[in-house]
């Protein structure tokens, strides 16, 4: 059903969201532990907190949080690791371009918010071309303040011109839900994504949870205005529910 503020743009969080970033960060996390003679952790165990980056890759692999003596070090190791294989696996998850696609048939312009640096993000989002699809990049140093803070987000809208209110965000993480909602945004809880250790998906409040790029057309199909004859040209190529 139509809603009072129709959706005129879509933002999406990075990591977890569109692309699957967690090869790269769980092996510099093993990469590591191997250099101190540990044995690997489980990709599983250090695939779900990816969505922290290095606070979360060392809380899992060397039980060392933000604090601690060694933190600091550590966390400067991983970014220089980090940064030597930013895309060896790094890849746009499967069922992401087609929907990028319908939004484009849309006549929706998009763009990303991450938490990632721009020293990170932005090699990535050019290593696998985002950006010459993207509306709008905003990244963890764009703004003084990172999600769950709004600041990154309305920062988004303001270079698309665009209402918050006219917004939506998806997003992998309870922080991506808190901030799009203290921006006044609509949001959608991707579960394909890395989810973190914090409240289970179903309590993050979200407008909507989604499975796949088939959900997050279906719900913005019914919610965003159409450039004339864009349904059709949209629905001959949407992606599948297998997506």
């Amino acid at each position: 059903m139509p809603t009072k503020s129709p959706i005129r743009a879509v933002l999406f969080d990075l990591d977890g969201t569109l692309i699957d970033s967690a090869p790269d960060l769980a092996g510099t996390a093993n990469d590591m532990r191997a250099a101190r003679g540990l044995p690997p952790m489980p990709y599983a165990q250090l695939r779900r907190m990816v969505g922290a980056g290095a606070r979360g890759m060392m809380g899992v692999a060397f039980e060392v949080l933000p604090g601690h003596e060694q933190f600091d070090a550590l966390r400067d190791e991983f970014f220089e690791r980090y940064q030597r294989r930013l895309l060896q696996e790094t890849r746009i998850f499967d069922h992401v371009p087609p929907l990028l696609q319908q939004l484009r048939t849309r006549g929706l312009p998009w763009g990303i918010v991450t938490n990632k640096n721009s020293r990170f993000g932005k090699p990535v989002i050019e290593g696998l071309q985002l950006h010459l699809q993207s509306a709008v990049n905003v990244y963890g140093d764009t703004t003084p303040h990172a999600k769950p803070h709004p600041q990154p987000l309305l920062e988004a809208a303001r270079v698309l011109d665009t209402d918050p209110a006219h917004c939506l965000y998806v997003g992998d993480d309870l922080r991506d839900i808190q901030a799009g909602q203290a921006a006044g945004m609509r949001t959608l809880a991707a579960a394909w994504g890395y989810l973190g250790a914090a409240a289970p998906i179903e309590e993050w409040g979200a407008d909507a949870i989604v499975h796949g790029a088939a959900d997050v057309w279906t719900w913005v199909q019914t919610r965003s205005p159409s450039h004339p004859n864009a349904d059709a040209k949209a629905n001959a190529n949407a992606p599948s529910a297998h997506s």
